[in-house]
């Protein structure tokens, strides 16, 4: 199974993106998302920004990931 995470762009260096991953920091590739900015919230997968979304959905999906960790216990 492949999943994206959301996270917050915290900065850029070309496209090179240090990013925020609830509160983990991480790098991700900014090559597929060219108009990210600091501040966007991107879905980041196998290291790259997938796509940008708004900070609503961002939040959304992190409460079906404590849903669904919920399910498993």
């Amino acid at each position: 199974m492949c999943l994206a995470i959301p996270a917050k762009i915290e900065s850029l260096e070309g496209e090179k993106a240090t990013i925020d991953l609830a509160g983990a920091r991480a790098t991700a590739m900014t090559s597929l998302t060219p108009q990210a900015k600091i501040g966007d919230w991107v879905l980041v997968h196998a290291g790259y920004a997938i796509t940008i979304l708004n900070e609503k959905d961002a939040r959304e999906t992190f409460a079906i990931f404590r849903e669904m960790e919920g399910l498993t216990k």
